[in-house]
């Protein structure tokens, strides 16, 4: 498996791939998620201000990650600036077909060692308690949990931070 920077070409797999992995978290009734699905596969969009990592295998997408380093998703993006020495993780997704061979692992060290590259010393990231699978990475690989964010309509959003040392 190739994990590496993607390539302009591969964005809206990259894009398509990401939206199939979070679909399975919709829940009928959740209205939020369906511009959600389409912000996320929107990878393009994103891509100058942010660092896309995909997962290849034989030619096959098979994840994706977006990583901010300089700056966030979106200028109005809700979130705090990121700290001097900070790298965030976003939108990490996996093709539900490709699942439990490690893509997620090795999206993230890529990731890391990126993030380590670019002189950043910590690294955070959000989920939601619906990411099960998510979560257990996070927590195997080491990530504390900090704050949580919660949106007016109640939504949260699980913290976790990790030192890059």
């Amino acid at each position: 498996m190739d994990v590496r920077v993607a390539r302009p070409e591969e964005h809206a797999e990259a894009g398509r791939v990401t939206a199939l992995a979070y679909r399975e978290y919709v829940r009928p009734g959740d209205a939020d998620w369906e511009p959600y699905l389409s912000r996320i596969a929107d990878v393009g969009e994103r891509a100058g201000r942010t660092t896309i990592l995909v997962a290849v295998d034989d030619g096959r997408l098979l994840g994706s990650l977006t990583l901010e380093l300089a700056g966030r998703v979106r200028d109005d993006d809700e979130h705090r600036p990121l700290a001097d020495r900070e790298a965030h993780i976003r939108m990490l997704g996996v093709d539900p077909s490709a699942r439990g061979r490690g893509v997620a692992t090795s999206l993230m060290a890529e990731a890391e060692r990126i993030a380590r590259a670019a002189g950043k010393t910590v690294i955070t990231l959000h989920t939601t308690a619906r990411m099960e699978a998510a979560k257990a990475m996070y927590e195997r690989l080491g990530d504390d949990r900090t704050e949580d964010r919660v949106f007016p309509d109640g939504f949260v959003l699980l913290g976790y931070r990790r030192p890059l040392g």
